[in-house]
């Protein structure tokens, strides 16, 4: 329960999403999670850290931990739902 209390506060998702192919800069991921204050997103990346889903790195970014890259590889299927999804509604 504790990793869906995680996962289910804003931004969360998205950020772990972004994360996903490589590394970034905090401001490479604010603009890339717009809307999100600098304090949200300070305060996300800390409890992702906390969670040792994702971890500093060199500079001023922030990478997928081990732990996040397994945790991202479990999104896949659901991407991969959801694009389908898009287009079945398209179709409609």
């Amino acid at each position: 329960m504790a990793l869906l209390d995680l996962l289910g506060r804003r931004w969360c998702l998205r950020i772990l999403w972004e994360l996903r192919e490589e590394p970034l800069s905090f401001r490479a991921l604010q603009r890339r999670c717009v809307p999100v204050s600098p304090s949200v997103l300070n305060q996300r990346l800390k409890e992702l850290r906390e969670a040792g889903l994702i971890e500093p790195n060199d500079g001023d970014g922030y990478g997928l931990s081990d732990r996040g890259r397994d945790l991202a590889a479990q999104f896949l299927p659901l991407h991969r739902f959801a694009e389908n999804w898009a287009k079945e509604l398209e179709r409609r």
